[in-house]
């Protein structure tokens, strides 16, 4: 193969930052600071507020994407958006704050774990006007960037972009590791917007400012209400019936209740004692980790059972904190219990320690970690895989048991057969008012004290789940019509838009190559989140990371473009799919075979190599468009589909999407211009932005 390296273009004269360029950075960096830490602060501030959005982040996202782009398309007009913008936010934080939404979903073939009473608007109603507000406020800091890239270098531009966006990255992470409430967010994001609106509109921002913050801060300031890496967190005492509870809600959703021991196993719920029961008395109680320990009263119950030493184990450090500081039996205070804030699945994979009971005590992916992934029905926890993890800690006589308020029989049967599969014999099955259960298995059957009463597996249930296809609380079939629907309401929405700004379609042609290598981005960059998660457990501090070597990458690919020559589009194209390759081939079930490090780095090039190379590809292919403004909108229609496209890994699972994302990269090269000439990266924020690269 005749492979000629291309030289890196010559920096022009508008490359040199002079004095006369300064304010023109630092009002790009603000701007791109102020996209990325409001995308994020959105999602998670809308997720915590409108219950039903909790299962469906990528309409936050997808408006997010969309706002980005029509950003930079509004950049080349006359007119701008950005005066309205900070009026737009107060609108959304004001509305939301005053009509609140929950839902009571049951009886449906995709599990919603929500509130038990229904308030507000309807969902049909709320989702439409959140995506069209997320995307008009995010189209003003974006429009704010589009309008310094007309006055900088691309190249020095987009350097400069994404030092902004890896700054409001770590921002909202630092934030998230401090407990940041609301309100810091609020006021972040408020100022930004006052310092980035022209003169003119400055007196209007502050306005609309005060609204964002005074909301804000009677949100944070409320009583019982709290913020957490995850959640925001609701706490209600109840005194009725002469004991103390104190009932935890996140996110809207009922998610534990905190009360004695003693109470929970006499008077709460048969669940509680089930576990212990089924076990071999005659076996001392030794190790036990609750995972999912939360507040505590696990703990303090393995400890009044007997247990030697407790692991407790909860991936919110703010739900530990209140069993630290209000747990009736001082559990975490016990010399007997250690501590540890960490994603159950990671920790079982991290750890040599082996355990006379294995206990998940409630825990659920569908009230975790909003942003983290985009289908919000999958957990890692409840795989057959960790399954088989959590009898490879079990002690030659421990047992697994599980338990939590299921909402449907067909989840109870599949958790039930899964259990079967992971231990090779069928598990004791004690169902409580119909959707509660307890599902307990020994390591050793022999060991395992099943009950009179115990619910025996049907002839046909549904499959158990798998780490490529974690879709536990989804029962199979075809796509949900709910998530269709709403998709196919998102894309209609979004040509509607790009058409109205961008101008006629057919002036997009060209580009059709762009609208496929949008697409496949977006898929690859789901793809990776839902590996790391696997790998590294679903926390904050996974997801930023990703976020940021996303970032990195295409920096990288930047520098890369600008200082060293780069081979011609049909190499780039071939060694993306090679990437995409040995991707497919290394499995995740390998990579959690290494020890830490060494999984990291495996990862880590898996992941980001494709995105490095595939950012040199678009950059030249970009660069060579005769018109900026039409394969900008070619790209972004691409990278919604693609964000839509998502949800075929409910058919495909997570592995097989790279499949579609090679066959999309594999139709971009088929349809690129037989005469398209490598070029520069000219305008590769806007084109990395509609294609996906930005973080979720």
């Amino acid at each position: 193969m005749d492979v000629r390296l291309e030289s890196a273009p010559e920096r022009s004269a508008a490359g040199a930052l002079g004095p006369e360029r300064r304010p023109v950075v630092a009002r790009l960096v603000l701007a791109s600071c102020l996209m990325l830490f409001l995308e994020l602060a959105l999602i998670r501030w809308l997720g915590a507020n409108i219950v039903h959005l909790s299962y469906f982040t990528n309409f936050v996202l997808l408006g997010s994407f969309l706002g980005i782009g029509l950003g930079f398309l509004i950049a080349r007009e006359a007119w701008s958006i950005l005066p309205w913008t900070a009026v737009l936010l107060a609108v959304l934080v004001a509305g939301v704050r005053a009509f609140p939404v929950s839902i009571d979903r049951a009886g449906s073939d995709v599990i919603y774990f929500t509130s038990l009473r229904t308030t507000g608007p309807p969902a049909w109603l709320v989702l439409p006007i959140v995506f069209l507000l997320t995307a008009a406020i995010l189209a003003g800091p974006a429009e704010a960037v589009g309008r310094c890239f007309a006055d900088l270098d691309p190249l020095t531009a987009y350097r400069w972009d994404l030092i902004g966006s890896l700054l409001g990255i770590g921002l909202f992470t630092l934030l998230s590791f401090v407990w940041a409430p609301s309100v810091v967010w609020g006021v972040l994001v408020a100022g930004a917007l006052v310092v980035l609106a022209g003169a003119r509109a400055r007196p209007l921002a502050v306005v609309a400012a005060v609204v964002v913050v005074g909301a804000l801060l009677a949100e944070s300031t409320a009583s019982g209400v709290s913020w957490s890496p995850y959640y925001k967190i609701t706490t209600r005492t109840d005194t009725s019936g002469g004991v103390t509870r104190v009932f935890i809600s996140v996110n809207g959703v009922p998610h534990q209740s905190m009360s004695p021991a003693s109470w929970k196993l006499t008077r709460s719920s048969a669940i509680y004692g089930a576990p212990y029961a089924h076990r071999d008395q005659s076996v001392p109680l030794g190790n036990v980790l609750v995972v999912g320990a939360g507040s505590g009263s696990d703990v303090a119950i393995a400890l009044a059972e007997g247990a030697r030493h407790v692991d407790a184990v909860d991936i919110d450090p703010r739900l530990v904190e209140i069993g630290v500081k209000g747990n009736p039996d001082h559990a975490y205070q016990d010399p007997r219990v250690t501590r540890h804030v960490n994603d159950g699945r990671a920790f079982l994979e991290n750890t040599d320690h082996r355990y006379d009971l294995i206990l998940f005590a409630l825990p659920d992916s569908l009230a975790l970690v909003s942003g983290a992934s985009q289908i919000r029905l999958e957990s890692f926890l409840f795989t057959e895989e960790a399954l088989r993890s959590a009898r490879d800690h079990l002690t030659a006589h421990g047992v697994f048991a599980m338990y939590n308020y299921y909402r449907e029989s067909w989840l109870i049967d599949r958790l039930g057969g899964t259990a079967a599969a992971a231990f090779g014999h069928a598990p004791c099955i004690d169902t409580v008012s119909g959707a509660t259960a307890v599902v307990s298995v020994a390591r050793d059957p022999r060991d395992q004290r099943c009950t009179a009463g115990n619910h025996l597996l049907p002839a046909s249930y549904p499959a158990p789940v798998h780490d490529n296809a974690p879709f536990l609380y989804y029962d199979g079939g075809m796509v949900p019509a709910i998530y269709l629907w709403a998709l196919g309401g998102i894309l209609l929405i979004s040509l509607v838009l790009v058409r109205a700004v961008g101008g006629p379609f057919r002036q997009m042609r060209p580009y059709a190559d762009l609208f496929c290598m949008g697409a496949a981005f977006l898929l690859l960059e789901t793809k990776n989140i839902a590996t790391f998660a696997n790998l590294f457990g679903t926390t904050w501090i996974v997801n930023a990371m990703v976020f940021a070597g996303v970032l990195l990458s295409v920096l990288a690919a930047v520098e890369a473009t600008r200082r060293l020559p780069t081979p011609p589009l049909r190499v780039l194209f071939l060694l993306v799919a090679v990437g995409l390759a040995l991707a497919y081939l290394v499995k995740p079930e390998w990579m959690l075979q290494l020890s830490f490090w060494p999984r990291l780095v495996v990862a880590v090039v898996e992941a980001f190599v494709p995105i490095f190379v595939a950012n040199i590809a678009f950059a030249k292919r970009f660069a060579e468009s005769d018109s900026s403004r039409a394969a900008f909108g070619v790209n972004l229609l691409g990278a919604i589909l693609g964000g839509c496209l998502e949800y075929a890994a409910l058919l495909t699972g997570y592995r097989n999407l790279l499949v579609v994302v090679a066959g999309l990269y594999l139709l971009a090269f088929l349809l690129k211009p037989s005469d398209a000439r490598s070029g520069t990266a000219s305008g590769l924020r806007a084109g990395a932005a509609a294609a996906g690269a930005g973080p979720r």
